[in-house]
């Protein structure tokens, strides 16, 4: 893969998970959190949340769970 694509491919995931995270952002303060936690804290989560829903995980075997 050149480094164009690489690159290509990289801003592509990195815009998705953006999208996704404020997505979540301007949901939960529309809905008015009611949570102990700080509004950073709070962000923090809905980032890691919205990196595990558009990064795509690259696994370089698989998992077998009958042996």
């Amino acid at each position: 893969m050149t480094e164009t694509q690489k690159l290509a491919r990289r801003f592509n995931e990195d815009e998705a998970v953006w999208r996704c995270y404020e997505r979540k952002r301007v949901l939960r303060r529309l809905l008015g959190s009611r949570s102990p936690l700080s509004e950073d804290v709070l962000d923090d989560l809905d980032w890691q949340a919205a990196e595990r829903e558009c990064r795509p995980v690259r696994a370089v075997g698989f998992f077998n769970p009958g042996k």
